[in-house]
């Protein structure tokens, strides 16, 4: 039988016992599904995670679109299944499949794997080996497709080195054709798997592990990163667009409710704050704006191509866009004419000026979102984040009489040199947001404090910065949850074991893949889902590979000496995040980078004017 056949079979008998069958049986409205047996490159996409989560990615949507207007090419789709699925797979002795033509992943040339954060490692290689792909690289035969992987947790690929071919740095709309073309290339040419890797490996922007190799000292830090293949290229530098290109609008309609149900418009790229904790903020430079036609053409056609009655406009801080009134005008009106809502997740206080919010005066009213981070003048000098309180409260005054009545606020602790009069300052600003609420809208208004976990991460001047203890941040959240027991303001923070394990691997390096492997033999899955994440599973399986995880966690870091991550150039140099690091230190502010250029890098690495980016329109 064929394999499609037996898929299908397969899917005709399970379907039926297992939970939200519609994740697997493809054919959402604006899908693509091309003839197989043309002679293209073949490429599944692929997110470790459910369907529900995953399909809205927009990275894998960006990639989709721009693979299937290729001639020479089709991409497909596959998210990770849920543990019903996988024991049904598992079972039957099924290879995991493709969505659109259901194909096992092991019959496609190229498999891309989208990995935005951490707590998806796991389900990464549960996959493969749900594929029947070798976990391992270097287990790998010519039958086998290379495997890629990309997203934010790639700027430190090290953790996962040893499962992945290839790794994309930086912004996939280019070099994603790129790759197509120069393994269209090999193939023609009959390559080896092992040169056709070595061939897209000379790509700008693509790191192939094997090529390198990592020296360690005694005490586990490392002593050098180098090229093994060519001692000039010591340095993987991220790939950049210069011109965003028009967004995606033909969106996947999904066959079931997922997380977010909306066209997602990217309307900037990158940020010019230069918030000291903020990852993406830093690997994402420099800003890039699209013009307001181009997002508003797109936003019109993107609701008319698939009927979603809500729009996002995303960028790490859409109020920053130069023309944001102009932008919020024109999304006003098309929101009346085509009947959808919009939301904006990302708003700063800085810009949010009275005209923005009468702008924004006559959109339904849900929930409203802003980000202190910190609620102290020193801390906010040390992370870089230069507003006033008086600036929130007036800021929050003014969205209460605009007629929104629930607002949620982003806080974190566990920030260098942090102290509990710093944290009882959440307390006290909560509370003044909340008496504003009472006296604005007579006791209707609903507030909600959301605590999180300062994680150091990889490229920010917080890199070489050790995580606050448990001891410390269970006094700190109990300091909180007593200060606004009375109140009815609703707290909520994250679990620390969890966040423990996103600074493990967020900042590890390669003896962590034998840590991953082992944790996954002993049923690590879903570790991003509370009730699926097992933190004694994860000690036991650094315990058994030697390795102590606060290495990772508690250990403060030398500014001069190297860092697993060194060889991944982001174009910000490691001279700017020290000179940021040590001014957190010393609570000094850098300005907005819009304004004056602070000489982070970015331009000289690309020969590219952040002024002539801005004002492309």
């Amino acid at each position: 039988m064929k394999n499609t056949d037996s898929i299908s079979s397969f899917l005709n008998s399970t379907l039926f016992n297992i939970q939200k069958p519609g994740r697997y049986v493809g054919g959402e409205f604006n899908q693509i599904k091309k003839d197989w047996d043309r002679n293209l490159i073949k490429m599944v996409l692929a997110f470790p995670d459910i369907y529900d989560i995953g399909l809205s990615n927009l990275g894998l949507t960006i990639l989709y679109d721009i693979i299937n207007k290729r001639r020479d090419a089709l991409a497909e789709r596959v998210y990770a299944p849920w543990v019903d699925m996988e024991d049904s797979i598992r079972k039957k002795g099924i290879l995991l499949f493709s969505l659109e033509n259901r194909k096992p992943l092991k019959e496609f040339d190229l498999v891309g794997f989208s990995i935005p954060y951490e707590t998806l490692y796991t389900n990464v290689i549960n996959m493969l080996d749900l594929a029947g792909i070798p976990l391992r690289s270097k287990d790998r035969s010519e039958g086998d497709p290379i495997i890629i992987a990309g997203g934010h947790s790639c700027f430190n690929p090290e953790p996962m080195h040893a499962f992945i071919d290839m790794f994309v740095i930086g912004e996939g709309e280019e070099i994603i054709n790129d790759i197509i073309d120069v393994y269209k290339f090999s193939k023609s040419a009959c390559f080896t798997r092992e040169k056709t890797i070595s061939t897209v490996g000379q790509i700008s922007g693509i790191y192939v592990p094997s090529d390198f190799v990592v020296s360690y000292n005694k005490d586990y830090t490392v002593s050098e990163i180098s090229n093994n293949q060519d001692e000039s290229k010591n340095q993987i530098i991220k790939r950049i667009v210069k011109v965003l290109p028009p967004p995606v609008t033909n969106f996947l309609v999904p066959n079931i409710s997922i997380v977010h149900e909306r066209a997602a418009i990217e309307v900037m790229r990158g940020c010019s704050r230069g918030c000291r904790f903020c990852q993406a903020g830093m690997i994402t430079r420099p800003i890039r704006e699209r013009p307001v036609a181009e997002v508003l053409d797109a936003v019109k056609t993107a609701v008319k191509n698939t009927g979603y009655e809500e729009v996002s406009l995303l960028s790490l801080s859409t109020s920053d866009h130069s023309k944001i009134n102009k932008l919020l005008e024109g999304i006003n009106k098309l929101s009346t004419e085509l009947q959808f809502n919009f939301s904006l997740p990302s708003l700063r206080i800085e810009t949010f000026d009275n005209q923005l919010i009468e702008t924004m005066a006559g959109k339904k009213k849900g929930n409203f979102t802003l980000a202190p981070e910190a609620a102290s003048e020193r801390i906010r000098q040390s992370i870089n984040k230069p507003i006033t309180d008086q600036d929130l409260l007036t800021t929050v005054e003014n969205i209460f009489r605009m007629g929104w009545k629930n607002l949620k606020l982003y806080f974190m602790i566990g920030f260098p040199g942090e102290e509990l009069d710093d944290v009882q300052k959440i307390v006290e600003l909560c509370l003044k947001v909340n008496q504003i609420g009472k006296d604005i809208l007579h006791g209707r208004a609903e507030i909600h404090a959301s605590i999180n976990t300062l994680i150091p991460k990889p490229h920010t001047p917080f890199q070489w910065a050790t995580m606050d203890s448990k001891e410390n941040i269970e006094t700190k959240y109990r300091l909180i949850l007593d200060g606004l027991r009375k109140s009815k303001i609703k707290v909520d923070w994250p679990d620390y074991q969890n966040s423990l394990f996103e600074a493990w691997f967020s900042r590890g390096d390669r003896r962590l893949s034998d840590v991953i492997e082992t944790a996954w033999k002993k049923g690590a899955r879903f570790d991003a889902w509370q009730e699926k994440f097992n933190y004694d599973l994860w000690l036991e399986a650094f315990k058994e590979n030697g390795v102590d995880p606060y290495f990772y966690s508690h250990r403060q870091r030398e500014l001069d000496k190297p860092l697993p991550w060194d060889h991944i150039n982001i174009g910000v140099t490691k001279i700017f995040l020290t000179r940021e690091y040590k001014k957190s230190m010393d609570l000094e502010n850098t300005s907005d980078c819009r304004y004056f250029c602070h000489a982070c890098g970015i331009q000289t690495d690309y020969d590219i004017n952040c002024d002539e980016i801005r004002t492309l329109e």
